[in-house]
C-alpha cells in the first residue's frame, strides 16, 4: 500500500511512520522536509503535492496548526490561520485527493483532531472549534465519498513526548506510539466516518 503521510517529521508523524513503514510504502510529506514538500495552508500546494505523488492508496495527516490563547486574546488572524491550516487544510486533503486514488475501493483518508473538541479548556476556543469541525466533516464526508473510500479522524489526548518537551508530567499524556495504533487501525481496517479516540488504544 502506498501511503502519503503528512507531517511525517513531527512527534505523532514519526511514530506513525515507524508503525507503517515496515509493511507499506510510506511517502513522507512536510512543509520543510520529507520526500515531498507541501504547505497545508495553501490549496495550490496541496494540489501540487498530489500531482507530484501520483497514485496512492491512503493519506494520513498528523499536521495542522491552530491557535491556543484566551478568547479575548484571539485575533481574527488567529481564527483565520487555525481554520485555513488544521481545518480547511485537512478538508482539502480529502477534496483534492479523491481524483488521485490508485484503487478507490481500498482507499482511505485519516485526519487528526484532538481531545479538546470534547473536553475544552481555557484558551482552547479556536482549536476546539477546529477539532469539532473536523469531526463533523468526517462523519458527513464518509457518506458522500465514492466507491467506498473511507474517511476517519484520529482524536489524540495530550501526547507524552509533547508534555515532556513542555516541562510537564508525561504520564498525564499518551505516548505517540499509542496514537500511531489508531492511525494503523484507520488505514488498514474497515471503519469510515469514525472519530477514533486514542484513549481506547492505551
Amino acid at each position: 500500500m502506498t501511503i502519503l503521510l503528512i507531517g511525517a517529521s513531527g512527534t505523532i508523524g514519526s511514530a506513525v511512520y515507524d508503525a507503517l513503514a515496515g509493511d507499506h510504502d510510506v511517502v513522507r510529506v512536510g512543509r520543510t522536509s520529507g520526500d515531498i514538500r507541501m504547505d497545508m495552508e495553501s490549496p495550490e500546494s496541496i494540489r501540487d503535492m498530489y500531482e507530484e505523488a501520483g497514485a496512492f492508496d491512503a493519506v494520513a495527516c498528523a499536521a495542522g496548526n491552530a491557535a491556543f490563547n484566551p478568547l479575548d486574546e484571539l485575533s481574527e488572524d488567529d481564527f483565520g490561520r487555525s481554520i485555513q491550516s488544521k481545518l480547511m487544510g485537512q478538508v482539502n486533503l480529502v477534496r483534492y485527493g479523491l481524483p488521485h486514488l490508485g484503487n478507490p475501493r481500498n482507499a482511505s483518508f485519516t485526519l487528526v483532531s484532538g481531545i479538546l473538541s470534547q473536553h475544552p479548556m481555557p484558551g482552547s476556543a479556536a482549536i476546539s472549534m477546529v477539532n469539532g469541525g473536523l469531526e463533523g466533516f468526517v462523519r458527513a464526508a464518509a457518506l458522500d465519498t465514492p466507491d467506498g473510500v473511507r474517511v476517519n479522524v484520529v482524536s489524540p489526548p495530550w501526547v507524552s513526548e509533547t508534555l515532556e518537551e513542555m516541562g510537564e508530567d508525561p504520564s498525564d499524556g499518551v505516548p505517540a506510539a499509542v496514537v500511531a495504533k489508531a492511525y494503523v487501525d484507520s488505514i488498514t481496517g474497515s471503519a469510515s466516518g469514525d472519530v477514533l479516540d486514542v484513549r481506547d488504544y492505551a
